[in-house]
């Protein structure tokens, strides 16, 4: 494993503070053309912090588990979405929102996180079992995950032609990604959950370092190598899930932001991981910020996510950069 000469705490405490700036740009920017104080302080703490918060943790969610997956399944292709993950905890929302259950329901905070970690975990499940019976390849998830996404869309589809317009346009909206659709009821259910699954991962980096040397070396220095699998792809599925609930589906950013890092800083996970989530937290972050100054609406996260991180997926894929292993 290729080592660089390179500071962790100094790169952490780098990215930390370059989310504080850009979290003091939000609060600054939204709310602030307001003259009455007791407006304000209602807009702070019912629509700024939230916006703030949700963005923090679904970018720290998304991309940390994408660079955990990247490793622990031995693909840099290994993204939430690409794999399907996002598309069974997306599928479960569709229901949700789709069915009238939302209308019906009072705890719809409560249900629809549980319904996207449901999906989600069932989704891995299924991409974990397929891939297993295919030959042994890194392609095999791949495989398996753009069968299941597909499998998903197509469920939503069928939703889709049945629902009525206002729930459509409910699910349209959704899909499409926002930092908004999170109150403090929904954050107050999903964060102890995502924070609970992020810290596990971030608590086994050590053993993850060592699957670099393959399966039988991480076993001979100690870790249990089937145990770590489900546990982390299980820890990876409840953050995929909670993300999904609280902002929709987003694309591209647990792709490239770890694959970025890598190049960058080397291959070492207990930087890596940890710096990922951090620089997810941070473009996530950047992207809230770009949107609440539109002057006309607030844009789609995933419109955004897909402009920037399209294009640089292609330019890395034409350079031929994107590799994992040291």
């Amino acid at each position: 494993m290729r080592r660089r000469s390179v500071s962790s705490p100094r790169i952490l405490l780098l990215l930390g503070g370059a989310i504080g700036v850009t979290t003091l740009a939000i609060f600054a920017a939204v709310g602030s053309d307001i003259d009455d104080a007791s407006l304000r302080q209602h807009v702070f703490l019912q629509l700024t912090l939230p916006l703030v918060i949700n963005a923090m943790l679904v970018g720290f969610a998304l991309s940390a588990s994408a660079a955990c997956l990247q490793v622990l399944l031995n693909n840099p292709l290994a993204d939430p979405g690409i794999i399907g993950i996002s598309s069974g905890a997306s599928l479960m929302a569709a229901l949700v929102l789709l069915t009238g259950i939302a209308g019906q329901l009072a705890y719809l905070n409560y249900v629809l996180p549980l319904a996207c970690f449901m999906g989600a975990l069932f989704s891995t499940l299924l991409i974990y079992r397929v891939a297993q019976r295919m030959p042994a390849s890194p392609v095999a998830v791949i495989l398996a995950g753009i069968a299941i996404s597909t499998v998903c869309g197509a469920i939503i589809a069928w939703l889709y032609y049945f629902a009525d317009a206002q729930a459509l346009r409910n699910l349209t909206f959704w899909l499409m990604g926002s930092l908004h659709q999170a109150d403090a009821a929904l954050l107050v259910v999903a964060v102890p959950l995502i924070s609970a699954a992020l810290i596990y991962i971030l608590s086994n980096l050590s053993h993850l370092n060592r699957l670099y040397l393959g399966t039988d070396a991480a076993r001979a220095a100690g870790t249990n190598v089937s145990t770590l699998n489900k546990r982390l792809l299980l820890a990876c599925a409840i953050a995929v899930g909670g993300a999904v609930s609280l902002a929709g589906s987003i694309a591209f950013v647990g792709l490239l932001v770890p694959h970025l890092l890598r190049l960058l800083l080397g291959y070492n996970n207990r930087l890596i991981v940890p710096a990922a989530g951090l620089c997810g937290s941070l473009l996530m972050l950047l992207i809230a910020l770009a949107s609440e100054s539109w002057a006309v609406t607030t844009l789609p996260v995933s419109m955004l996510t897909a402009t920037i991180g399209g294009p640089l997926f292609i330019l890395v894929l034409m350079r031929g950069q994107f590799r994992l292993s040291a």
